[in-house]
């Protein structure tokens, strides 16, 4: 074999290599992040859930709009943000839902990011969790919650068949 021929079978293999990572960076990641935050200095509790843009347009389009645009259409961001805060829930150690206020959305890089907040409460001992978003659309879905207070955090993971989950912040229960 000639050093062309090698040179040339070497730049095929290289570009096989790169449209393999392309298709596979393009398919859905179907795992979402949120980050519960209690933010002692500006006394809310604080709440960031990132998704994978990808997968946030496709769900916009199974959901809403096969024609959805989440870069371009502020209003079909803003849809997905109401589609998120309509599955989200936290509750309060009595089980009642605690009133989380919508901030806003922003993109970022490859995520759509949907933020809430509210006050932290003044007695909670406990903090249950519901995050359905993107679980009736794929079963596989993972959606990931962090829960930081007092420099410590607890993680929630949301798979399967599961509905709810709490953590508990009393320092006897540790």
């Amino acid at each position: 074999m000639s050093l062309s021929h090698r040179a040339a079978v070497r730049a095929l293999l290289a570009l096989t290599l790169m449209l393999a990572n392309a298709g596979a960076a393009a398919h859905q990641q179907q795992a979402a992040l949120t980050r519960v935050l209690f933010n002692a200095r500006s006394g809310n509790l604080e709440v960031m859930h990132r998704f994978v843009l990808h997968d946030a347009e496709h769900a916009v389009r199974a959901l809403f709009d096969p024609e959805a645009d989440l870069l371009a259409s502020v209003p079909a961001r803003e849809q997905f943000a109401n589609y998120v805060q309509e599955r989200f829930s936290l509750l309060g150690s009595a089980g009642n839902p605690l009133p989380l206020q919508y901030v806003g959305q922003e993109i970022d890089g490859p995520f759509l990011w949907v933020y809430q907040e509210m006050p932290i409460p003044a007695d909670l001992p406990s903090l249950g969790v519901i995050h359905d978003a993107l679980r009736e659309l794929w079963p596989q879905q993972n959606n990931l919650v962090n829960i930081e207070r007092d420099g410590r955090v607890q993680t929630l993971n949301f798979n399967g068949s599961t509905q709810w989950l709490s953590v508990n912040f009393d320092p006897a229960a540790r």
